[in-house]
């Protein structure tokens, strides 16, 4: 079972066309599908969950979708709040940097994670207005902040200056929609992680879609670099 999986939630766009509906009818689609998924993840023993919500990219889309994004997400995090507490859920939010971001939404950010801070079940994280390049900038800036000499740099101490030192490296990528891409996600989390490319676009994934994905990651051979172990019929 990976300790960490991530989900690119990709495709909201493409189910509203096909629908012949507007782009925000498809992300107001996406909620049903990120509580099943939160639910499953949980349920299958899941310690870690990422989901990535919107990017430092993302605003660059048009300021009508943004907004009503923004006020998707602001009722969510109002509605879902009860239930994630109840199911001993730590939630916490990677970004939210951006003033761009409503300062209301940022509030509801700050109290759920407060709300939630001494549960001890699954982590989950929304990656919002999140960059990994933008991340790995900041340790940087942090690094030589705090005076440590440039030989003394290693990758554990660089890894403890990025936000949520604690988090552990993503095992397992989830991007739906097919799309193959990294979109600036995680960098340095997702290094070493297995990607998985299920063709359904988000609204539509559930959790026997992702249970399906973790079904694929454990049939994976991960060697980090290095080669499979020989069986007594192999030959050195």
């Amino acid at each position: 079972m990976p300790r960490h999986v991530a989900c690119v939630m990709d495709g909201n766009g493409r189910w509203a066309q096909r629908r012949s509906l507007p782009r925000t009818a498809g992300h107001q689609a996406a909620e049903s599908a990120v509580i099943d998924v939160v639910e499953a993840a949980r349920t299958a023993g899941v310690r870690w969950l990422t989901l990535y919500a919107f990017s430092t990219e993302n605003w660059n889309r048009p300021g009508t979708e943004v907004d009503h994004l923004m006020r998707l997400v602001r009722r969510a995090v109002r509605r879902h709040a009860p239930l994630l507490l109840a199911r001993g859920i730590r939630c916490r939010f990677l970004g939210a940097a951006d003033p761009r971001v409503p300062p209301e939404l940022a509030q509801d950010f700050d109290d759920l994670t407060a709300l939630t801070s001494g549960n001890r079940g699954m982590t989950l994280t929304i990656a919002f207005d999140h960059g990994g390049r933008r991340d790995i900038v900041a340790a940087a800036r942090s690094l030589i902040r705090s005076g440590t000499p440039a030989d003394e740099v290693t990758e554990r101490l660089f890894a403890d200056h990025l936000p949520f030192p604690d988090m552990p490296d993503v095992d397992l990528v989830i991007r739906t929609s097919g799309e193959q891409r990294i979109s600036n996600f995680m960098l340095w989390h997702v290094a070493y992680a297995e990607w998985v490319f299920p063709e359904v676009l988000w609204p539509d994934f559930r959790a026997p879609d992702f249970l399906a994905c973790l079904h694929t990651y454990r049939r994976r051979d991960r060697r980090f670099g290095g080669v499979p172990p020989r069986t007594n019929g192999e030959r050195s």
